[in-house]
């Protein structure tokens, strides 16, 4: 085990990068990113991937392609600053951050959590899980019982006020709301304390298990062909 909990200079970290957004305090700092914020990460990742693995969970992921950049993409954005103020790591099936279905860790001053699930879909993958949920509800009520039974629900964040075009004639107010969203995913906070800790790997191991309903059944959802 590899992961020792991030140190106590992590979060300050961000916190002064929100107000130093140059290269030059960030290349004067960069000792403090590479042993807080980037090594702890990897470590993380290497770890509930190890976790994972031997649980028979089919999600991949390593310290290089599971970290997201710290600099931001400011090319179509009135926000120029060029760093970010937060950390995150991705894995998936493949390993690829783009390959949907991903379990999500996000290190942030303003709040931590692990997310799992479909966020912000292509239009086509959209569908489909709109369509899995109105087609087979029996199906996706027993998913969404599994989430409840392990204190998940769905995030109903970005959710369409009114169902979208073909599936207005829905009755059932559980799958209304399902066809309603924009993202399949549910999230559990983390105590800012508890990222100081090793059993941060348990915490994630856990929530990876706990959400894995809502990952299979996009991944079936996804793989219909109809």
């Amino acid at each position: 085990m590899r992961f020792r909990g991030f140190p106590a200079q992590t979060l300050p970290f961000f916190k002064a990068l929100a107000f130093h957004q140059t290269k030059e305090w960030f290349d004067q700092n960069r000792e403090t990113y590479e042993t807080a914020v980037k090594g702890p990460m990897g470590d993380l990742v290497d770890d509930i991937v190890a976790r994972l693995a031997k649980a028979g969970v089919p999600i991949k992921g390593d310290r290089k392609s599971s970290l997201f950049r710290i600099h931001r993409d400011v090319r179509f954005s009135k926000n120029k600053d060029p760093y970010k103020t937060n950390a995150g790591l991705a894995m998936t099936r493949s390993g690829a951050k783009s390959d949907p279905g991903v379990l999500y860790f996000h290190l942030s001053p303003d709040g931590c959590f692990f997310a799992a699930g479909f966020h912000n879909p292509e239009p086509e993958q959209l569908a489909k899980l709109r369509s899995a949920a109105a087609r087979a509800p029996k199906q996706f009520r027993q998913m969404t019982a599994k989430l409840a039974a392990n204190g998940l629900s769905l995030s109903d964040d970005d959710a369409l006020k009114r169902p979208p075009r073909g599936f207005e004639a829905i009755e059932d107010s559980e799958i209304l709301a399902a066809v309603r969203q924009k993202h399949f995913i549910c999230l559990r906070r983390v105590e800012e304390r508890r990222i100081q800790e090793p059993a941060l790997v348990d915490d994630f191991s856990g929530f990876a298990s706990d959400s894995l309903p809502l990952l299979k059944w996009g991944w079936e959802a996804l793989a219909d062909s109809r």
